[in-house]
């Protein structure tokens, strides 16, 4: 997960950086701006004022606000995913510690980063480059589903990949709720507990 007390907003001169790590600036100032203003403030201008580049820089990484927003948004997923998969490769478990580790920690990912993550995702709406990532996102996060569920159930890669696709949904479900307000973290955990045990132990190996 991303720690909010990592990223720190640029006010000094532009320095001479590598393109990726100027990319990585831009990056976390979209981000600053997105969280302290809002996501109608992230234009490419403003980005430029606020890294303390010159508009030009900005273009060369992010031709188009859209392309600014789809980048933050597979950034700010990523790094969902990388947190997830580090709790994940942990000692092997069996089934329900499984069960309990998978819940526990894509709700704390996912949940960490939803609202920045769902503003932005909104501000795409309509994109048809979103579409396209968002499935992306989708693919890779069932991906890892699979992956964790695998050696604890004995149906068919297939059948284990759809049935995972549900589980991603829910587990997305479930964090917008908690950023709502409508549900409590622990709360949310249990009910994604039930149903992945609920998976598990309906095709067990």
């Amino acid at each position: 997960m991303m720690n909010k007390n990592n990223v720190q907003p640029s006010s000094s001169p532009a320095k001479r950086l590598t393109r990726a790590k100027r990319r990585q600036q831009l990056l976390e100032t979209a981000l600053l701006i997105v969280r302290e203003e809002d996501p109608d403030s992230l234009t490419l201008g403003r980005l430029a004022e606020r890294a303390g580049v010159s508009k030009p820089v900005v273009y060369d990484h992010f031709p188009t606000r859209s392309a600014l927003l789809i980048e933050l948004y597979k950034w700010i997923d990523t790094e969902r995913i990388s947190s997830f998969a580090e709790m994940m490769s942990k000692a092997p478990k069996n089934a329900q510690e499984t069960a309990d580790l998978l819940a526990s920690s894509y709700i704390l990912c996912a949940a960490d980063k939803t609202g920045e993550f769902h503003v932005i995702g909104a501000a795409l709406a309509g994109s048809e480059e979103k579409a396209v990532v968002f499935q992306e996102l989708l693919d890779n996060c069932v991906a890892m589903f699979v992956s964790v569920l695998t050696p604890h159930v004995g149906i068919s890669p297939k059948s284990l990949q759809q049935l995972c696709v549900g589980l991603v949904g829910a587990g997305e479900a479930l964090s917008v709720a908690i950023s709502r307000g409508h549900m409590q973290h622990e709360e949310a955990v249990e009910a994604f507990t039930a149903l992945i045990k609920g998976i598990s132990g309906a095709y067990s190996a």
